[in-house]
């Protein structure tokens, strides 16, 4: 888990190390524990390095093997890493580390762009090919690692992050005005490639670009899952289990002790109770809350004391301190690489700052809801034909209407047509996929839970140098449930398969509660000096200056902060506030 960047020159220039070097000084925190820079003509690559495998400096990076003219910055584990060169040893390659980076230098060395379809993990990377001139860049299937991109007069470079590309300089900062209305619409979700900026762009998950010397390049879209009923099962629920098992168990894969995060919901219980069964002693657990507001309660230590005490966990309970919590809404704003609406970003920011004094690598439960049918806005889409799809799914998914726009953003930003929805529309139009259910749950574990909890839980561990993994996003327990009938993922209100999985594993208790989020109060419920931070950033002058938001909305939002609601129960006022917040820290 790091940090990466390059630059790639195609007008005849060399690479400028020094500005690469910027580049990857603006992501330290992702890598607390080590730096590069390699330069060799057109190409320059950096890395900011999170010893987690291999932690000697034999691992370091930019990895450079002269005998077959490649280097390589990754971000990411490779889960099968051991096997993998194991094969490639055998093939007559020689390692000179332990490390899971070599083994993707060497499988990109034998199988060239098509060795993503070998690796078992999350992975970012861009591999440099000497001779050649080409550049390579890959991203995991799901998307787990990030990897954003800027193109200039004759270069293209790349990095981690969006604001360590903005470190380098000659980008357009620009809103984007079809991104403001994705972030309007999909609760801050901005599917890629696009980006809230003009300038930046993110490659999409389980993507390989190849880039020519010439800067032309070709993109490959290398897996996607089938939510089809492929083959037939005869217990799901073993089969969903199983898979849940040996995905807990390649994420052991580490030099230094593994935690998790234990929400006390269903997912990460079932974690827990899976590396209990593997043998894990002494693990170390932490749950997070937050005093109440609003008449709403902050914690769910009941359940997570549960299931620390039923597996015998070195569990912490972290109760966060009232006074903590307003320096943590700009600390946590400064670490997003792009707005985030989700209340949840600052639970996971402080959970993962007080984590990280303990481990450098947890478990955790997210992506189940999306894979599973989780949510409560899955139901109603179970009998739904196929061709009302789309209104049935934006009816329950978004968080307002295109229409209702005009009455939140100046006239200048608005657009003629609804380009989120045609994003809906094109993804319900690809192929397979025939029921209403199965369409919305590819959409949503292949895009938007991409950009929404995977996004927020990598931003916010990685923060703190801190390694998140998350079992319930193995490639191949992600096709297996795709594959799933949806009547068994919908049983029990949501994820049925899971809980009927789960039963003798953990405690009922936490199988028959309520579903539960991760609250943070004092957001969801603006008063105090939270509607005075958001009153300020909303009326400073720069947000006067970008217009983006009409002075009569946020004038009745402002007097009545917590009665406008997005579909989803979002604070409306907090969403428009959020975004201004973090272009102001971006000094944009």
């Amino acid at each position: 888990m790091c940090g990466i960047a390059g630059e790639l020159r195609f007008d005849g220039s060399p690479a400028d190390p020094a500005v690469v070097a910027r580049i990857t000084a603006a992501m330290a925190r992702r890598g607390p524990d080590g730096t590069g820079v390699h330069a060799a003509g057109p190409v320059a690559l950096g890395h900011r390095r999170l010893k987690i495998i291999d932690l000697s400096e034999r691992g370091a990076q930019p990895m450079v093997d002269s005998a077959l003219g490649l280097a390589v910055v990754f971000n990411g584990c490779i889960y099968n890493y051991r096997e993998l060169r194991v094969e490639l040893e055998a093939a007559g390659h020689a390692f000179f580390s332990d490390s899971d980076t070599e083994t993707v230098l060497k499988a990109y060395a034998q199988w060239g762009a098509a060795c993503v379809e070998h690796f078992k993990g999350m992975f970012a990377f861009a591999v440099s090919e000497r001779d050649s001139g080409r550049l390579v860049l890959g991203r995991d299937r799901l998307g787990i690692k990030p990897l954003y991109y800027a193109d200039g007069p004759g270069y293209v470079r790349f990095a981690s992050t969006l604001p360590a590309l903005l470190a380098g300089g000659g980008v357009d900062t620009a809103v984007d005005p079809v991104a403001l209305h994705h972030y309007m619409t999909f609760h801050s979700v901005v599917p890629a490639p696009r980006t809230i900026l003009a300038g930046v762009r993110k490659l999409p998950p389980a993507t390989v670009r190849t880039y020519s010397a010439d800067g032309t390049f070709t993109d490959h879209v290398y897996w996607r899952p089938v939510h089809e009923r492929r083959f037939d099962v005869p217990d799901w629920k073993e089969a969903i289990l199983e898979s849940l098992r040996t995905a807990v168990r390649r994420r052991m894969v580490a030099d230094v002790p593994v935690g998790v995060l234990l929400s006390g919901g269903l997912d990460s219980s079932l974690v827990v109770a899976l590396l209990a069964q593997e043998g894990q002693r002494d693990l170390k657990t932490f749950s997070v809350g937050f005093h109440a507001a609003g008449g709403e309660k902050g914690d769910e230590f009941e359940y997570s004391d549960l299931v620390a005490k039923e597996f015998g966990t070195d569990h912490q309970q972290i109760l966060v301190d009232p006074a903590r919590m307003l320096p943590a809404v700009d600390d946590t704003i400064a670490a997003m690489g792009e707005p985030m609406v989700s209340h949840d970003c600052v639970a996971f920011y402080l959970l993962s700052e007080e984590v990280s004094r303990s481990v450098k690598v947890v478990q955790s439960g997210q992506g189940a809801d999306e894979v599973l049918a989780g949510y409560d806005w899955y139901p109603p889409l179970a009998s739904v034909p196929r061709e009302d799809a789309v209104d049935a799914y934006q009816a329950v998914f978004t968080d307002r209407p295109h229409a209702e726009l005009a009455e939140i953003l100046e006239p200048e930003w608005l657009l003629d047509h609804d380009p989120s929805r045609e994003f809906i529309r094109a993804h319900f139009a690809e192929p397979g996929a025939d029921r209403t259910l199965d369409a919305a749950l590819r959409l949503d574990s292949t895009i938007m839970l991409v950009d929404d909890p995977v996004k927020r839980v990598d931003t916010m561990t990685m923060a703190w140098g801190l390694e998140a993994r998350v079992p319930f996003l193995d490639h191949e327990l992600v096709e297996l449930a795709a594959a799933c009938p949806p009547e068994l993922k919908l049983a029990h209100g949501g994820k049925g398969v899971l809980k009927e999985a789960a039963r003798g594993v953990v405690p009922d208790a936490v199988i028959d509660r309520p579903k539960g989020y991760f609250p943070v109060p004092a957001i969801r419920h603006l008063e105090g000096p939270f509607l005075e931070r958001v009153r300020a950033a909303v009326t400073d002058p720069r947000a006067k200056a970008r217009g983006l938001v009409r002075g009569d909305w946020l004038e009745a939002m402002l007097a009545d902060p917590n009665a406008r609601r997005t579909n989803l129960g979002s604070n409306a006022l907090w969403q428009v506030a959020l975004l201004e917040m973090w272009l102001q820290e971006r000094g944009l």
